[in-house]
């Protein structure tokens, strides 16, 4: 089906660290506009990893690709924020016929070399990914030290407007458990294979229309020129006073780019 009895179908992936929680304004703003919300936690985000085959970002789509098709969801609209923006964006290169327009926030794809611009090259972190790639390092280091480990990545990522820290304190204590450490890393770790799968659509981009949306305090105008790279079909939004969440900490700017951008596309023909 197209869409279900409640609305075209929306499949919302968050990313790391945080959990479905990051939608929580977005979600009824969604519902009042027509949309049906389909939030899916990827595994190990916020939740069990579970038989996940890997965390490789192209077997993570494929897997999301047969769920949703199980669900009877042939026709529908992506949003992905940070890993989830990489898992949307190659199940729309993999399923061009299913995904109608898709929404990436604050995600720069792996393999896109591209500065972040400032201000956001000031507050976003830049020592996360190395840190998460070392071998045994984060092993070692993180038990124990969740708070300092996740918490500081989110304050910093977050810019001066910041997170509630309610919201802080859930996602640390979401991502505080046994294997929640071991699949966090694993979606760095992939690094060498996603890389190779994002340089595949860099020789063939996609068509679907994408709104790339980045904090002004974080990855800024860099989402929609790396995506730019990729399709031939880039929408570029930056909310002015987001950092890294810009559904958390700009709801509505953020839930009305988003409604709009989708309304234009889910009646257009597949590419």
């Amino acid at each position: 089906m197209s869409a279900s009895s409640n609305g075209w179908p929306v499949v919302l992936l968050h990313g790391w660290p945080v959990t479905e929680t990051h939608w929580q304004g977005l979600l009824p703003l969604l519902r009042r506009s027509g949309f049906a919300s389909v939030p899916v936690a990827l595994p190990g985000l916020g939740r069990s990893a579970g038989s996940a085959p890997s965390f490789r970002k192209s077997d993570l789509a494929d897997c999301l690709g047969d769920d949703l098709s199980k669900r009877g969801l042939t026709r529908f609209s992506l949003v992905g924020h940070d890993w989830g923006g990489t898992v949307a964006f190659l199940l729309a290169a993999a399923m061009p016929q299913a995904v109608s327009a898709i929404v990436v926030e604050e995600e720069i794809l792996p393999g896109i070399d591209i500065d972040i611009p400032a201000p956001g090259a000031e507050h976003y972190p830049s020592w996360h990914g190395p840190f998460n790639r070392a071998p045994g390092l984060a092993e070692q280091l993180v038990p124990g030290r969740e708070d300092a480990y996740y918490g500081t990545f989110l304050r910093q990522s977050a810019g001066p407007p910041g997170l509630a820290p309610e919201t802080v304190r859930s996602y640390i204590d979401a991502y505080t458990t046994d294997d929640a450490l071991e699949a966090g890393l694993g979606y760095y770790r992939s690094r060498a294979d996603d890389i190779a799968d994002v340089q595949r659509l860099r020789e063939n981009p996609i068509h679907t229309p994408v709104l790339a949306i980045g904090g002004r305090y974080a990855m800024g105008s860099a989402v929609a020129d790396g995506l730019r790279t990729l399709s031939t079909d880039v929408t570029g939004l930056i909310l002015e006073r987001s950092g890294h969440y810009p559904a958390e900490q700009e709801p509505e700017p953020a839930a009305q780019a988003i409604i709009e951008f989708l309304r234009r596309h889910r009646d257009q023909p597949p590419h």
